[in-house]
């Protein structure tokens, strides 16, 4: 790892990983947060009304859409089926890699005065059973590896 003042940069070995912004602390004492929230998901999948109180909530969110859905569904009422919902629509962008899609999606039901609903979204940016491949697995049989095992090692001992 090399640590910058405005990046951190992460290797394997000599290969370059990545590279990620420096978080920052603000002026009266806020800290600067870096979050993807690419790396939280599975944690706020399992307690969704975490997101409520979540410190550095609005830097998780990875569009202003993402935001402004929240905020869209708060104000709908009660906070449990918000933040579900919102989790929901994290772990949609995050597992089906359509964050930017179903980033101008919802901006187009925020405009229309709609909120989101998430089955009819992770039908929308699910893959059709029709186009997921078939993949048929054949295992070998052990009786291969054993004749494998009897065959004299090249240029070496057996």
């Amino acid at each position: 790892m090399c640590l910058y003042d405005d990046r951190l940069e992460l290797f394997i070995g000599g290969s370059a990983l990545m590279t990620l912004p420096r978080g920052r602390a603000q002026r009266g004492g806020r800290h600067g947060h870096v979050v993807n929230y690419h790396h939280v998901i599975h944690a706020l999948r399992r307690k969704p009304m975490a997101l409520l109180n979540l410190v550095y909530r609005d830097q998780l969110f990875p569009r202003e859409a993402y935001r402004r859905t929240f905020d869209a569904l708060l104000a709908g009422g009660d906070a449990r089926p918000a933040c579900r919902c919102m989790v929901g629509l994290l772990a949609l962008a995050h597992e089906r890699g359509c964050e930017a899609a179903l980033a101008q999606h919802l901006e187009a039901l925020l405009e229309a005065g709609e909120l989101p609903h998430l089955d009819t979204l992770r039908e929308r940016f699910g893959p059709a059973p029709s186009e997921l491949p078939h993949v048929e697995v054949r295992l070998g049989s052990l009786v291969d590896y054993d004749a494998l095992m009897d065959q004299p090692v090249m240029g070496g001992v057996a």
